[in-house]
């Protein structure tokens, strides 16, 4: 069986909003990694009915001010969840990934990852070394880390990524910027024993422009060996 993954950058919720909620149920994901979702100290409530208004869950826990998040749908068994910081300076805002230990019941597990990188290409390769040796992630399950890079194909972190075995296995589309999308800056490196099978938006076309600044990945995801 499969579930569909979905990854989506949406600017703070600053947009055409019924786009937006007609982009995300027209894709009926079980796992939506979002990234610039608002992060002010008490914008939890605004995640969790943001998730209800699409028909997910948000399994709470603390974000450190990050702007990411995973929801996931009420079908979705989540064995475990939580958070990780990048390491970032002064004054820059906070930057790192949020991840969900997912199965459908009696299905194997695989692990989701919502990230949003820096601006700045120097940090970039330390950022996707800190996320792949987080003790706190469980190793034992294939990966799908699904994000707002902000760097192009072969940029630093997904070389990084792609030194640890990881794929870049995400849609081959120009997410940037939604309206005229002339950059491919938003990825899902998975590991090999994940099938991504890219879901085809067009059905939303308008709605995808007007949405956010970013188009949405999305694929159905099948664990193909253990």
């Amino acid at each position: 069986m499969t579930t569909r993954l979905m990854s989506y950058n949406v600017r703070g919720l600053k947009d055409d909003r019924a786009a937006l909620l007609r982009v995300i149920r027209h894709a009926a994901p079980d796992v939506l990694c979002l990234q610039e979702m608002p992060r002010h100290p008490f914008s939890d409530h605004r995640v969790a009915e943001f998730s209800e208004s699409v028909g997910l869950v948000w399994g709470g826990g603390n974000r450190h001010r990050m702007s990411t998040a995973i929801v996931t749908a009420p079908r979705l068994d989540v064995a475990a969840s939580g958070h990780g910081l990048y390491t970032v300076p002064r004054p820059q805002e906070p930057r790192g990934y949020a991840w969900a230990e997912v199965c459908l019941p009696g299905e194997a597990k695989w692990l989701a990852i919502s990230t949003h990188l820096s601006l700045y290409s120097s940090m970039r390769a330390g950022h996707a070394r800190e996320l792949i040796a987080d003790p706190n992630l469980p190793g034992d399950v294939p990966w799908a880390i699904a994000g707002d890079f902000n760097e192009l194909e072969n940029g630093p972190a997904g070389r990084e990524f792609k030194a640890h075995g990881l794929v870049d296995a995400g849609p081959r589309i120009n997410t940037f910027n939604a309206a005229e999308p002339h950059k491919r800056i938003d990825f899902v490196y998975a590991s090999p024993s994940l099938t991504l099978e890219t879901v085809d938006m067009s059905a939303v076309e308008h709605d995808m422009t007007v949405a956010t600044d970013h188009r949405p990945l999305v694929v159905d995801v099948t664990v193909t060996s253990h």
